[in-house]
């Protein structure tokens, strides 16, 4: 059967500029004089396609388990290009679950060359989603392009809340100055806050920790533990009901994980790995 190819895009304005650090983890921007502000609220759009800025790359492989239409998967391509022009936006304090405040949204990492994060997250999403839409999963993506605003983490959440998402992937890159830091990361919400977090997200975690891992990725030697990250702290993941997990695709700092970051090759071997992870947990 030919796969019905459709793309879910909400409309908003979202964004990120350059600190060493990742989703709320990164330290805030300086809030510059008052200037006028815009609440971002994207609502998602159907569309027949995915954005027009989306990279041309071929479906993932056809080993990948088969996967019935009619699923729904959000992406959440980490921070965006214009959070740093915009910090009074991206500072404002919004729920982050489990009693917590956090800035909205922050400006991402780079590579030491200046290879930004929300660039990277951006491709590599795009790329996912292709993917995903090849074999007639619905897409749906927390941001329509890599020039906006946000948005916040919480509506970040509400998206894939609100799609009724099978399954959430937020896509990031780490940016760690430690020594030899290196490897991939996938984080989840722990202690679980409702049902989806508890098992759903959990199994979600570690299907794509082992695709990664079975695709020629090495595990994080810094951070987590076997590739896995209890995470009770990212507003992102407390927030949502549907399975949810944060993938720190690796660390931009380090040389070599940098240099495959910013090959349009390397970042195919992520989006395929990431994907192919999606559509076995969506098979299983």
């Amino acid at each position: 059967m030919v796969a019905v190819r459709r793309a879910i895009v909400p409309l908003l304005l979202a964004g990120a500029l350059l600190l060493t650090g990742c989703e709320e983890d990164a330290p805030a921007a300086p809030a510059p004089a008052p200037l006028t502000t815009r609440t971002v609220t994207p609502t998602p759009a159907t569309v027949t396609s995915s954005p027009s800025a989306s990279p041309s790359v071929p479906p993932s492989s056809s080993a990948a388990p088969p996967v019935a239409s009619g699923k729904v998967v959000v992406l959440d391509p980490g921070h965006n290009g214009g959070n740093g022009a915009h910090p009074a936006e991206i500072n404002r304090q919004v729920p982050a679950g489990r009693g917590q405040k956090k800035p909205c949204n922050t400006t991402g990492t780079a590579t030491n060359a200046g290879y930004p994060e929300h660039e990277f997250t951006w491709d590599v999403s795009q790329r996912v989603g292709k993917a995903l839409a090849s074999k007639g999963i619905r897409v749906v993506y927390t941001r329509q392009d890599d020039t906006g605003v946000g948005p916040c983490v919480d509506r970040r959440a509400a998206i894939g809340n609100e799609a009724s998402a099978d399954a959430v992937v937020s896509i990031h890159a780490d940016g760690s100055t430690a020594a030899g830091a290196n490897g991939f990361h996938v984080a989840y919400s722990s202690p679980p806050l409702n049902a989806a977090q508890g098992a759903p997200s959990t199994r979600l975690a570690q299907v794509v920790r082992d695709t990664m891992r079975s695709g020629g990725f090495s595990t994080s030697n810094y951070i987590g533990g076997n590739g896995l990250s209890a995470r009770a702290d990212l507003g992102g993941l407390n927030l949502s009901t549907r399975p949810a997990v944060l993938v720190e695709c690796g660390n931009m700092r380090n040389a070599a994980e940098a240099a495959r970051m910013t090959s349009a090759e390397g970042r195919q071997q992520y989006a395929s790995a990431i994907a192919a992870a999606i559509e076995a947990y969506l098979a299983s």
